[in-house]
Parts: C-alpha cells; sequence; structure tokens
C-alpha cells in the first residue's frame, strides 16, 4: 500500500506535465487511434470489470513523435468525444483532422461530418489484410492467397516512400501504389460477384469494399500512414502489463497509470532512457514555472546538467 501512495502521488504530481503534452500530441492534423481492455477492480461486487485505455498517437510519418493515453470506463463514442473535443480551462483547442483507426464504430461519431466537418476519417490497411490472413491460415482459400499477395505488392511500393517528406510522398502514392490499389478494387468487385453472401471471404471483400474511401486515404494525403501499427505498438506496454499485474485498483489509479505510460511511453519514443527521464521530470517539476513546463515534455527534455538549478 505504501508502494501505490507512492506511485499515486507521482502520477498527481505529473498531472500538469500531461495535459502540455496532451495539447501536444493533439496538435497534429492526422492521428492515430486505438483502444485495449484492461481489468478494473469493483469492490462492491468482490471481481473485476472491463474497462478500457484510449490511446491516441501522432502520425507515424510526423518526425516529431508522441502517444497519449486516457483511462475510460467503457468504449463507447462518448470517451474519444469527450477527449478530442479540447478544454478551454486547460487551453486545449479541439481537434481536427485526420484521425487513422480500425473503423471500430465509435468513431463514426466522432467523425459524424454534421457535427464535425474539419474531422477526415482513414482506415488501417493492416485491419483490413488481416481479414483476408485469417482465411489463408485455414488452407481453403484462393481467394484470400490472391488477396494477400496483392497486398504485400502494395506494402513492398509503400515501403520506398518512407524517407520522403509528405508531398514528395503524396506524389509517389499517386504514380506507383494508386494503379495497384485501382487493381485491387476491381478485381475484388469481380471476386464479390462469385462467392456466397454470409461467408467469410464475403465479409472479408465487404469490409474492404465498404470502406474503400477511408483505406484509400493515405493516397491524396503524404502525411497519412497505411496503416495503425504505429499505435498498436505503443499499446503492447499495456497488454504486456496485462500479464504482470491482476488489475486497475480504481478509476483514479488508471487515470493517474495513463499519464505516467504516456509520458514514459513518449520518452521511448524520442529516445530517451524512460528512468532518467520520469526521475529527472519528478525532482524539477515542483520548482518549474507553469510558463516552462513544455520544456519538460519528451520531445524537450534535456537532463540537467550537474549542478545547475532548475528553471
Amino acid at each position: 500500500s505504501t508502494l501505490a501512495a507512492w506511485a499515486g502521488q507521482a502520477g498527481a504530481a505529473l498531472e500538469p506535465l500531461y495535459d502540455a503534452h496532451k495539447r501536444f500530441v493533439l496538435g497534429c492534423r492526422v492521428l492515430h487511434a486505438d483502444e485495449t481492455p484492461v481489468a478494473l477492480l469493483d469492490p462492491g461486487a468482490g471481481k473485476t470489470r472491463r474497462a478500457y485505455v484510449w490511446a491516441y498517437a501522432r502520425s507515424w510519418h510526423d518526425p516529431t513523435p508522441g502517444v497519449v493515453y486516457d483511462f475510460c470506463l467503457g468504449r463507447g463514442a462518448q470517451y474519444p468525444v469527450a477527449f478530442l473535443a479540447g478544454d478551454e480551462r486547460l487551453g486545449q483547442q479541439r481537434w481536427a483532422g485526420t484521425l487513422l483507426s480500425d473503423r471500430y464504430n465509435a468513431y463514426d461519431t466522432v467523425l459524424d461530418e454534421r457535427m464535425h466537418p474539419d474531422r477526415t476519417a482513414a482506415a488501417c490497411v493492416a485491419h483490413a489484410r488481416r481479414k483476408f490472413d485469417e482465411l489463408a491460415k485455414a488452407g481453403t482459400s484462393a481467394l484470400a492467397e490472391e488477396a494477400i499477395r496483392r497486398f504485400a505488392r502494395i506494402y513492398v511500393v509503400e515501403g520506398e516512400f518512407g524517407s520522403l517528406d509528405d508531398t514528395r510522398r503524396q506524389a509517389a502514392r499517386q504514380e506507383l501504389a494508386k494503379p495497384l490499389w485501382d487493381k485491387l478494387q476491381h478485381w475484388l468487385e469481380l471476386e464479390r460477384r462469385l462467392v456466397v453472401d454470409g461467408g467469410s471471404a464475403a465479409a472479408a471483400i465487404d469490409y474492404t469494399l465498404n470502406h474503400w474511401q477511408a483505406l484509400t486515404r493515405h493516397l491524396d494525403d503524404g502525411a497519412v500512414p497505411i496503416d495503425n501499427n504505429h499505435l498498436e505498438r505503443q499499446i503492447k506496454p499495456w497488454a504486456m502489463g496485462r500479464k504482470a499485474w491482476m488489475f486497475v485498483g480504481s478509476e483514479l489509479a488508471g487515470q493517474r497509470a495513463a499519464m505516467v505510460m504516456s509520458l514514459v511511453q513518449s520518452a521511448r519514443l524520442n529516445g530517451h532512457d524512460p528512468y532518467a527521464y520520469l526521475s529527472d521530470v519528478l525532482r524539477r517539476l515542483p520548482t518549474q514555472l507553469n510558463s516552462r513546463i513544455e520544456q519538460l515534455l519528451p520531445h524537450h527534455w534535456r537532463p540537467e546538467e550537474p549542478g545547475s538549478t532548475a528553471a
């Protein structure tokens, strides 16, 4: 309980820095989004219930990385809606831009063009490919194997654009990748006529064709990644954590854990040792001026030199 109390106090101390970090992450016009379940202690029932950690990251193509987590009691649309709505009290603007997700239906509300005309949907290509991969693993679908080969060619071409800036990446995608996407769409439309409604093959094709505009959004915007794999990697520490701890003790504990993890994982993304970063920041925070708190964000942080004093 003593260790838990110390961890909770550290999380509380980091809240102002977390708020500044959230502003930074949501300052990116292309944003990854995903969510993962965690167990939350429900003392009244004598067992655990399912809660969720929602994750948001700056685009994989953004030169300055950052990820922020939000601990929530559920998986409903109200949670990302509230997180992206902004908070004038904290100086956070309502987020606008392109949201890359797995097309879970909660994001439909977040991206409702009637309410948010300045937001655009992009879909994860790896998620669409995965549906054909599941079929192929059964070894009974030649269609799925051909679909995977076509996706593989698209990924090989996409891999050549990693070092380009957004403008050149968009031009290269239009020249080299778009023809492959056009052929894939035509082939899927032909194959759909040959498969039985209600089957797994039909479901995989329908998912891809129904989300075609969002799946190909990256062709028209060089800042949009082809898939959500970058954020799935940032969620992995939570998945690993589920094997190391039994549950989150309370909603407040979950929120503070999300604050700490946001800063720790972003420190990793920026090439810092998490322990060195966190221990230095916790020591400097009490005397750091609010007007200079952004100096302690992972992408700005530099270790304090021996003998110097906090700003």
